[in-house]
């Protein structure tokens, strides 16, 4: 999702980050960040970006959804993801482009902000409530499992196994990707920031 010229373009990346809505576009103009989202557009100093954080967050249709969001100094929050929506139905990844755009704007908030902090995962708190939820929630499926077994009714154990199976697949990445980290100022993480696949 690059700008399509040839010349090296600013940094650029735009995304639909809801099925119905407008196409955001997001744009690294000197010591401002640009966001035009269609009805207006507003200017963000590099400066006053505090915080850039990167999660896991995969949405409904797809388990390979990332974010950025940025923490300003007067308390206001920008985000935008790696998956856009083309409708309803429909979404569009480009981790070639969201890559490159995430690279350019970190390096020009640590240049203008050396004091910004870079972290990745979700704050402890928020992870350890997941971790700790998720992982009861394992242990209730394992009980019902081994009583449906010991019951002799193996469909409702087997389903209980299916069950666990699907939860670990879809919870797993949750807990281990969004576990809290401390970055390196200016530094993008691979694992929440996609390489283009080879």
């Amino acid at each position: 999702m690059n700008s399509p010229d040839t010349d090296t373009p600013p940094p650029f990346w735009h995304q639909r980050p809801r099925p119905v809505g407008f196409v955001i576009a997001y744009r690294i103009k000197g010591d401002e960040l640009e966001i035009d989202s269609t009805r207006k557009v507003d200017r963000v100093k590099l400066a006053a970006i505090e915080q850039v954080r990167f999660t896991f967050a995969p949405s409904n249709i797809s388990s390979k959804g990332f974010k950025t969001q940025l923490r300003l100094g007067n308390g206001g929050k920008v985000s935008f993801g790696n998956l856009s929506w083309r409708s309803v139905t429909e979404i569009e990844r480009d981790d070639a482009g969201y890559r490159a755009f995430v690279e350019a704007l970190a390096a020009a908030i640590a240049q203008a902000n050396p004091r910004a902090r870079f972290v990745a995962g979700k704050p402890r708190w928020l992870w350890l409530t997941l971790a700790i939820v998720s992982g009861l929630l394992l242990v209730i499926l394992g009980v019902f499992t081994a009583r449906a077994f010991l019951q002799g009714a193996a469909p409702a154990g087997w389903l209980g196994i299916a069950l666990a199976a699907a939860s670990v697949w879809q919870v797993w990445p949750m807990v281990r990707l969004n576990r809290p980290q401390e970055l390196r100022t200016g530094e993008v993480p691979d694992d929440l920031v996609p390489r283009p696949s080879t």
